[in-house]
């Protein structure tokens, strides 16, 4: 069954760090957009001769009610991009949606493991009311794993290190891929975010682990948490596929 397609309104956006951009939208008609924290919106954008569709997890709580919040990476000759990069506020543009299961278990076990690369982390941010209920309820724990290239690229990083000061039983540890000298900071790593996984010694009877972001960064994940016992049912994951 086709989902409605319906019109977002573009209300602002702002740069969030030097290749994101945080767009947001309203539907025209004033209907409230209701989404699960971790799915997805795909707009629709006239190009010549064709429909181009691009998928973006919502980086905002379904909690707070407010504006449809997507964090999108400039690609560098990209259609889609080009068009939504050229956008203003009161800009139009087409979309369906929210989709996805991409969402926190409510059987959860001890830990939740989620692992993210570049605006991976958006699905996660949207996630942050329930982990904060989850935390603060009393023997669950969670950490959030975030690789990017480098300190400037942290996209909504201070939103998880507010979380991680404000409970102990959670931790934010970052990974960059192309720093060369050792991080000062307790937190960050170098290197790519995978390797950092297994060093929090994943455990299948206890964890479950959330994977957003880079399709090698998954399976290459995935291939490891398997050699220690994981199976699908604790393990889930979402790919984001670069478009032009």
């Amino acid at each position: 069954m086709p989902h409605e397609r319906f019109t977002f309104v573009l209300q602002s956006t702002r740069m969030v760090t030097p290749r994101v951009r945080q767009f947001n939208f309203r539907r025209e008609d004033g209907a409230p957009f209701r989404w699960a924290a971790g799915q997805f919106v795909t707009l629709h954008m006239p190009f010549t001769d064709k429909e181009l569709r691009r998928s973006y997890s919502i980086a905002a709580s379904p909690e707070h009610s407010g504006d449809v919040e997507l964090a999108i990476t400039y690609v560098d000759g990209g259609r889609g991009t080009g068009l939504l990069f050229a956008m203003e506020p009161g800009a139009r543009v087409q979309a369906t949606g929210p989709f996805g299961k991409f969402q926190l278990r409510e059987d959860s076990l001890q830990r939740d493991l989620l692992v993210a690369t570049g605006t991976g982390i958006a699905p996660f941010r949207a996630m942050l009311p329930q982990l904060r209920k989850r935390l603060n309820g009393g023997g669950h724990e969670a950490v959030l794993l975030m690789g990017v290239r480098g300190p400037d690229e942290l996209l909504y990083g201070e939103d998880m290190l507010q979380l991680a000061r404000e409970n102990p039983h959670f931790q934010f540890i970052t990974s960059y891929s192309r720093r060369l000298s050792e991080p000062a900071v307790a937190h960050e790593r170098k290197g790519y975010v995978q390797d950092h996984l297994m060093e929090l010694n994943p455990d299948p009877a206890r964890d479950i682990v959330y994977l957003c972001g880079n399709p090698g960064m998954i399976d290459d994940a995935v291939a490891k948490l398997k050699a220690v016992g994981f199976q699908t049912h604790n393990l889930r994951r979402e790919k984001f596929v670069s478009s032009n």
